[in-house]
C-alpha cells in the first residue's frame, strides 16, 4: 500500500519503511530497500479540460471502449497502451475543478475466453501502476492472461495522474519522510516536521484535501464505467491491498474477484498501523543478524546474533551523530536505515544489506544495484522533485487523523523506547502529519463491510504487514478466505514463485471459487 501505505532509527536504531511499492521482483525489492519500487506539471494538466465530463478519457488515437489509447509515458513495451481519464478534485463536486488519471492496458490473450479486467496499482501509497501488467503478464499463467486485460492505473497525484510535489530538491531515503527520535532531537525534528508540512501546503495546497485512499477508489470506479465494464477485478498488494478494500466496502455491487495481498488493514491506518508493527521490525531485523552471524567468515559482521545486532545498531549510532563520509559520500542514518529495512522486508534481500554494512564498517565504499533515494522515473514529464516522498505523506496525512499534540508524540516515544529500543521510538516520532491540512474526506472503515468475499494473501513472516493485519482484513470481509505461505517477504503473489499459492490464487481467477477453508501453502 498501503501501505500501506505507506511503510527507522531513533539514535540507535533504522528507519521505518512504507509498504513497497513495486509488484514485480525487482520492483518489490527495490522498494523495500528505499523504504514496502523517484518540474510541477503543467498547468494545462493540473487544469484538466473544463469540458471533460468525470469519467471521459482523453488521449492519443482512438481504440477500446471508446477510450483512445496511446504510448505509455515511461515504459518501453509497445504492446501496453494508456488513455487518460478525467476525474474530479472533490468527487462531492463532480462539476468543479478536475484532475487526470492514467491508466495502461495489455488485452487479454483469447478474446473469446475473456472476462474482463484485472485492475492492479502500486503500493506504497505512491508506487505508480501504469508499468504493472509489463511485469505481470510473464509471471500470471496462461489461464489468467486469457480471460483478462491487465489494466494498470497510476492513482491521482502519482506520476503520470497530476503529479505533486512539496517544493523539496530531492526525495528522502526510500521516498518516506522519518526522522532518528535520537534523545534532545524532537524540538527540532518537531520543527523541520512542521517546516515539510508547511512547504507542501505552498506547493500543492490544492490537492492536500483530496489526496486520500477513499477518493482514489472513487477514482477507480469512473476508470471502470470508462473501460465498459458492469464490475472489476482487483489484484492488489500491500497498501494497493488497502485500497481494494476501500473500493470494495464503497462500491461492493461493482466488486468480481478481488485478491487482496497482504493487504493494509483500513481499520487502523496509519499511525496505529505503524506503531503495531514494530515488534515484526525488531523480529526482521534479529532474522537478518542471526542469518549474517552464520556468515560471518563472508562478511564479518559477528559471530553470534547478538555480535551482528550490535554491528548494525553501533553503525546507525555513529551516523546519527554525524554522517559517516566514505568515498566522498555522507551515510547518513536515514539512507542506512532504509538499507536496513531492505532486509527485514524480503530475505532474499540480506546478502545486499549485509554487504553494504560490512563495507561501511569497514570503511569501504558500499556497491548498491539500486539507489537509496527514488530517482525521478524516466520519460515520464513533469514530475517534481521529491515527488513520492510528497505523495507518500500527503495520502498517510490526509487518510485518517493524526495527533496535534506534541506532547503525544513525546509520551509514545518514551514509552516505545523502553520496549522496542531499534523501532519503537521512530515509529512513534512526530512528522509532518501533526501540522497537516485538514482533509475533505473521511476514513472508510471495514468493520461490519458488506463487501463481497475476496481471497486475501499474506506470509507468515512479513515485516511490512504483519499476517495478523492480513488476518484481520479476511475476517472483517464477510465469507473471505486466507491463503498463507511460510516465508519472510512481502506481497508475495505471483512473483515469490510458491506453487501452492500461485495455484490457489490461479484457480480462484479463473472459476471464481474460493477455497473452502483458510489455505496453508
Amino acid at each position: 500500500m498501503t501501505d500501506t501505505t505507506g511503510d527507522s532509527p531513533d539514535g540507535t536504531s533504522a528507519v521505518q519503511a512504507g509498504p513497497a511499492r513495486g509488484q514485480g521482483r525487482s520492483g518489490r525489492l527495490v522498494r523495500a530497500v528505499t523504504a514496502a519500487a523517484l518540474a510541477p506539471v503543467a498547468a494545462a494538466a493540473l487544469a484538466a479540460p473544463a469540458v471533460a465530463a468525470p469519467g471521459s478519457a482523453t488521449g492519443g488515437a482512438t481504440g477500446g471502449k471508446g477510450l483512445r489509447w496511446e504510448a505509455c509515458a515511461g515504459v518501453s513495451s509497445p504492446d501496453l497502451r494508456c488513455a487518460r481519464v478525467t476525474v474530479p478534485l472533490d468527487h462531492r463536486r463532480p462539476r468543479g475543478r478536475t484532475i487526470s488519471v492514467v491508466v495502461s492496458r495489455l488485452p487479454a490473450t483469447d478474446p473469446a475466453r475473456r472476462r474482463g479486467v484485472l485492475l492492479t496499482t502500486g503500493g506504497g501509497p505512491g508506487g505508480p501502476g501504469v508499468p504493472l501488467p509489463v511485469s505481470l503478464a510473464p509471471a500470471l499463467s496462461a489461464e489468467v492472461r486469457a480471460r483478462y486485460d491487465l489494466v494498470g492505473f497510476d492513482m491521482r497525484f502519482v506520476e503520470r495522474s497530476t503529479p505533486i510535489g512539496c517544493g523539496q530538491p530531492g526525495e528522502e531515503p526510500g521516498g518516506f519522510w522519518v526522522r532518528p527520535a535520537a534523545p534532545g532531537r524532537f524540538p527540532a525534528e518537531a520543527a523541520e516536521a512542521r517546516r515539510y508540512a508547511e512547504d507542501c501546503v505552498r506547493a500543492s495546497g490544492w490537492a492536500l484535501p483530496h489526496a486520500t485512499t477513499a477518493n482514489a477508489a472513487r477514482d477507480m470506479d469512473l476508470v471502470r464505467a470508462a473501460l465498459g465494464e458492469e464490475k472489476i477485478s482487483y489484484l492488489g498488494g500491500s497498501y494497493a491491498g488497502l485500497l481494494g478494500t476501500v473500493y470494495g466496502r464503497l462500491f461492493p455491487h461493482r466488486v468480481d474477484r478481488f485478491v487482496l495481498d497482504s493487504p493494509v488493514n483500513a481499520d487502523t491506518i496509519w499511525r496505529p498501523y505503524e506503531m503495531g508493527r514494530t515488534p515484526a521490525f525488531e523480529e526482521g531485523t534479529v532474522a537478518l543478524a542471526a542469518w549474517a552471524a552464520g556468515r560471518h567468515s563472508e562478511y564479518g559482521l559477528g559471530e553470534t546474533t547478538a555480535q551482528v545486532h550490535a554491528t548494525l545498531t553501533g553503525i546507525l549510532d555513529r551516523a546519527t551523530r554525524a554522517p559517516i563520509v566514505i568515498g566522498g559520500h555522507g551515510w547518513t542514518v536515514g539512507e542506512l536505515g532504509a538499507l536496513l529495512v531492505a532486509g527485514i522486508y524480503d530475505e532474499r534481500a540480506f546478502g545486499v544489506v549485509a554487504a553494504v554494512f560490512a563495507a561501511v564498517a569497514a570503511g569501504r565504499e558500499p556497491s548498491l544495484p539500486f539507489p537509496v533515494r527514488p530517482p525521478r522515473p524516466e520519460g515520464v514529464p513533469g514530475v517534481p522533485a521529491g515527488h513520492y516522498t510528497a505523495t507518500n505523506i500527503a495520502y498517510r496525512c490526509a487518510d485518517a487523523p493524526w495527533p496535534r499534540d506534541p506532547r503525544v508524540y513525546l509520551r509514545d516515544i518514551a514509552s516505545q523506547r523502553d520496549r522496542h529500543p531499534l523501532f519503537g521510538p521512530v515509529n512513534a516520532n512526530i512528522n509532518p502529519c501533526a501540522f497537516w491540512p485538514r482533509a475533505k474526506d473521511g476514513p472508510v472503515r471495514l468493520d461490519g463491510t458488506r463487501a463481497p468475499a475476496a481471497l486475501v494473501v499474506a506470509a507468515l513472516r512479513d515485516v511490512a504487514v504483519p499476517p495478523s493485519v492480513s488476518r484481520a482484513v479476511a475476517a472483517r470481509i464477510h465469507g473471505s478466505r486466507l491463503v498463507t505461505i511460510d516465508a519472510h517477504t512481502h506481497a508475495p503473489f505471483p512473483h515469490h514463485g510458491n506453487a501452492c499459492l500461485n495455484a490457489t490464487v490461479t484457480r480462484y481467477l479463473t472459476t471464481g471459487e474460493l477455497p473452502a477453508t483458510d489455505t496453508a501453502c
